[in-house]
């Protein structure tokens, strides 16, 4: 990979995450493969998903958390007839009951799961209790009492279904345990289910056609000889916030927000979180927070372009 000389990468990529590996890991060999400083996802799939995994690279992963907290859609296999503790194919089957129903009454169980919903996290999810995710008390035997969440549910589709397993194609809000809804579902069908396959389709407006596989990236990487190359399997910086509203500012008014003034400026009419641009093309700096008075504060920057860096319109590979 000799058209690599720093290890300041910049950038994201859409990985798709193959079974049986846990995302942390992935991020792990994806940043030794591009050498860079540091690297995080944007909400871990567990190692039976597949799907995409979205990894923040340098400067990207100030923006991680926009991703985690935006909406996802998955496709979803679950057996029928069968309850696990873990209310997936990991787990011990904890009940066996017979199937019985129809697809009126399987359409009439789903009409409960659309639209703004309560949810009781998994004891196996990775939601944190005193510092701690959840599973690792499920893995003690340890129940921890958890609170109703509410989240949304915007589209759920049947895809197909037999007496013995259905799939259905879930969009849906941060926060939402696919595990948990395939759970709610047996239960309410009084027979019990589990999932056997889970793949996660998109991450909030990211193109599935983007994504790449780990063994695909590791053979483009190793194989380019010229910065560019490696360059374009990374999408910009501020991808991850590319449902913000845009503040551009001359290059004296971004150098003193770079230093953190607060200015008053024309901004858009709804106050809340801008993605801040600079200069004729409107390269990247960061995100501040506009109040309903006009005071721009910046909150998150970026340092100076730098090599191996994807920022909207403005990409530095000398």
């Amino acid at each position: 990979m000799s058209g690599l000389s720093c290890y300041d990468v910049d950038g994201i990529i859409l990985l798709d995450k193959p079974l049986g590996l846990s995302s942390n890991d992935l991020v792990q060999k994806v940043k030794r493969l591009f050498r860079a400083n540091k690297a995080g996802h944007t909400g871990a799939l567990d190692p039976l998903a597949t799907g995409m995994l979205p990894i923040c690279l340098g400067e990207a992963t100030k923006f991680s958390q926009h991703l985690l907290e935006s909406d996802k859609r998955y496709r979803v296999t679950a057996r029928l007839g069968e309850r696990t503790d873990t209310s997936d194919t990991e787990g011990k089957i904890v009940s066996v009951r017979p199937v019985s129903l129809g697809k009126a009454r399987l359409e009439a169980a789903l009409s409960h799961f659309r639209g703004r919903i309560s949810q009781v996290p998994s004891m196996f999810s990775a939601l944190k209790y005193q510092g701690r995710p959840l599973y690792e008390y499920a893995r003690k035997g340890i129940t921890v009492k958890r609170d109703a969440r509410s989240i949304c549910i915007y589209d759920l589709k049947l895809h197909r279904w037999n007496l013995t397993e259905v799939e259905l194609e879930i969009h849906c809000s941060k926060g939402t345990y696919i595990r948990t809804i395939v759970d709610d579902l047996g239960e309410r069908l009084s027979c019990g289910a589990h999932i056997t396959a889970l793949r996660r389709l998109t991450v909030a407006h990211y193109p599935a056609g983007r994504m790449i596989t780990f063994a695909a990236l590791q053979t483009i990487v190793n194989d380019a000889m010229e910065a560019p190359e490696i360059l374009s399997l990374l999408l910009p910086v501020d991808s991850a916030v590319a449902d913000m509203p845009a503040v551009n500012l001359p290059s004296d008014l971004s150098a003193r927000v770079r230093l953190g003034q607060t200015l008053v400026v024309s901004a858009p009419a709804q106050a809340g979180l801008v993605r801040l641009t600079e200069g004729d093309v409107g390269r990247f700096f960061g995100i501040g927070k506009i109040t309903a008075a006009g005071r721009l504060t910046p909150c998150r920057l970026i340092a100076e372009p730098r090599a191996w860096s994807r920022n909207r319109l403005a990409i530095s590979t000398s």
